[in-house]
């Protein structure tokens, strides 16, 4: 149970109240950034990583789910994961890094194009389906600067 609440919570983030979801989303992208440094493309070792996250976190999300109630404000896994989704192929500069961040949490926030319908879901999965799906949409916009060389 202590494990779970350990990885639900992002190491504690998610004790920190309002605002937790963007503090683990912070804390994320600061992570990516220093344990890439000198990477201009992260190789596989970052999808393995998001699929682990996101795997355990459906889990520890369905575990704190019995004794916090549904998607409980403590539980930021979900925003690691989708901050995660967000920087997955994309080069490691401080300005993409900045810019995912914001586009993630705009999406993850105002929940468009299907994203609230995602917190149907039961269980775990529902509480980090939504934030994969913004970090889907987050990531997609990316590489569209990326391509078109907007930034």
């Amino acid at each position: 149970m202590l494990i779970h609440k350990i990885i639900s919570t992002s190491l504690g983030i998610g004790y920190i109240g309002k605002g937790a979801g963007t503090y683990a989303a912070i804390a994320t992208c600061l992570c990516w950034y220093f344990f890439q440094a000198g990477y201009q493309y992260p190789g596989l070792n970052t999808i393995l990583i998001t699929i682990l996250i996101t795997l355990q976190g459906v889990r520890s999300a369905d575990v704190v789910e019995e004794i916090w109630g549904k998607d409980h404000q403590r539980v930021v896994i979900d925003e690691v994961a989708g901050m995660c989704i967000t920087l997955l192929c994309v080069p490691v500069r401080w300005e993409y890094i900045l810019l995912g961040l914001v586009l993630f949490r705009f999406f993850d926030i105002l929940k468009p194009l299907y994203i609230r319908k995602m917190e149907e879901l039961p269980g775990g999965l529902g509480v980090m389906a939504d934030d994969v799906l913004a970090g889907v949409y987050a990531n997609v916009i990316l590489q569209l600067v990326i391509i078109f060389k907007i930034l």
